[in-house]
């Protein structure tokens, strides 16, 4: 009777010890897990700043990018006004052809103004925004200069 009881007991332990594990396992689980929960939108933020501003590849790109949409708006100004001294001298059916090719330019300079101004806003391209260049371009103005 004496064994039965011994081993009846050494079962329970067993048992016990089991289930204790058991419990201690899921406890850890969420424990770690909640951590994990709620320093997710932090680790988040660290990643994508890693991933992005702390890469000399995306600074570069950034400050070349600047100059790249300046250019593209001077750019479209300057045939904008190459086509305007053609039109005075143009045919007719040319004069039509110029007028549709400068109403496109103008609609890509509004563009490249705006994908300009957006991304001078943006508060992670900001620090990479040369001196030189204004902040800001605007839609309205007959000449943009790319320095200030």
């Amino acid at each position: 009777m004496g064994e039965i009881r011994d081993g009846a007991r050494i079962g329970a332990w067993a048992v016990v010890g089991v289930l204790g594990l058991a419990v201690l396992y899921v406890v850890g689980a969420f424990a770690f897990g909640g951590a994990m929960w709620i320093t997710a939108p932090f680790r988040g933020e660290v990643d994508k700043r890693e991933n992005t501003v702390a890469s000399g590849e995306f600074r570069q790109t950034t400050y070349e990018e600047f100059f790249d949409l300046c250019e593209a708006v001077q750019n479209a100004e300057g045939t904008i006004q190459v086509l305007q001294e053609e039109r005075k001298a143009a045919s007719e059916t040319r004069t039509t052809q110029i007028d549709q090719s400068i109403t496109a330019l103008k609609a890509t300079r509004i563009e490249s103004v705006n994908d300009y101004n957006s991304k001078a806003a943006q508060e992670h391209r900001a620090p990479f925004h040369d001196k030189d260049l204004p902040y800001r371009l605007d839609v309205g103005a007959e000449r943009t200069t790319c320095t200030n």
